[in-house]
């Protein structure tokens, strides 16, 4: 891990360059340009919150925004992971002419993705005010829940991105998997407050909010952000020590088999 605090100093200035680089090339050919970040997680909000809330009759309080937190908390993870199986190929071109440590890749889409969620979440201010969510000090507490969302997403995405490149076959599973995950983290129902869960399957209830992480921070930061309660502290701290025991293992393998990428890849 030394190695890796090391060559985050060496690469910072790569690091600081590269997100806002690529943001800049993403929206070279677009009309809305940078616009387009705050109207994405909007218009899927008002699909969702239409879906769920007429047609499935969820009553869950300030739902719309129940939804936009639930659903950038997800796309965050879910684009680390899923960039994260193919990032050897993304990144060929500069693996095969010259040496950069490959989690610097993940780092720099972190920072991307980063960078966007940070923008979509500041509809989230006045969409407080419009739905009238009393402003709480347990805000604050979301902060730890998305440095742990990052932890968790760096360790997943420094293993696909091992993992991608001697798998040919992993970005269809993996696919299949986070659609899977994202049906069972409450993106747009409450696993906390459904009765038929709650009544009949207890179980399945505690697993999906406590076996899941993203589930977990999921409901942490709709807890602290609107309904001014404490997350579930006890396994949030059980995921960061998890998502930590990872990351170590993701930086373990990239240096000990990353000499070989370029050949595979």
């Amino acid at each position: 891990m030394r190695l890796f605090f090391s060559n985050l100093k060496k690469y910072r200035g790569y690091l600081g360059y590269a997100p806002v680089s690529i943001l800049k090339t993403e929206v070279a050919n677009t009309y809305l340009n940078w616009l387009w970040w705050f109207l994405e997680p909007l218009l899927f909000m008002l699909t969702y919150t239409f879906v769920a809330n007429l047609i499935f009759n969820q009553s869950v309080s300030y739902f719309p925004l129940f939804v936009f937190i639930g659903l950038n908390t997800w796309n965050y993870f879910d684009r680390c992971i899923k960039r994260g199986v193919v990032m050897m190929r993304k990144y060929r071109g500069i693996v095969t002419k010259t040496y950069v440590p490959k989690y610097i890749f993940v780092l720099v889409q972190m920072m991307l993705e980063a960078i966007k969620i940070a923008i979509s979440y500041l509809l989230l201010i006045p969409m407080m005010f419009i739905w009238k969510v009393p402003f709480t000090w347990h805000i604050i507490e979301s902060i730890p829940l998305f440095i742990v969302l990052m932890i968790l997403s760096f360790a997943g995405c420094s293993l696909m991105l091992h993992f991608g490149v001697f798998i040919s076959d992993l970005e269809k599973t993996v696919s299949v998997v986070m659609r899977l995950i994202f049906y069972m983290s409450g993106v747009f129902y409450s696993i906390s407050r459904n009765k038929s869960l709650s009544q009949n399957y207890p179980t399945v209830q505690k697993l999906l909010l406590r076996a899941n992480p993203i589930s977990c921070i999921m409901d942490g930061l709709r807890r602290c952000i609107l309904y001014g309660k404490s997350p579930n502290w006890l396994w949030v701290g059980i995921w960061a020590v998890v998502g930590l025991a990872f990351c170590a293992l993701g930086v373990h393998l990239i240096h000990k088999y990353e000499a070989g990428y370029a050949k595979i890849s």
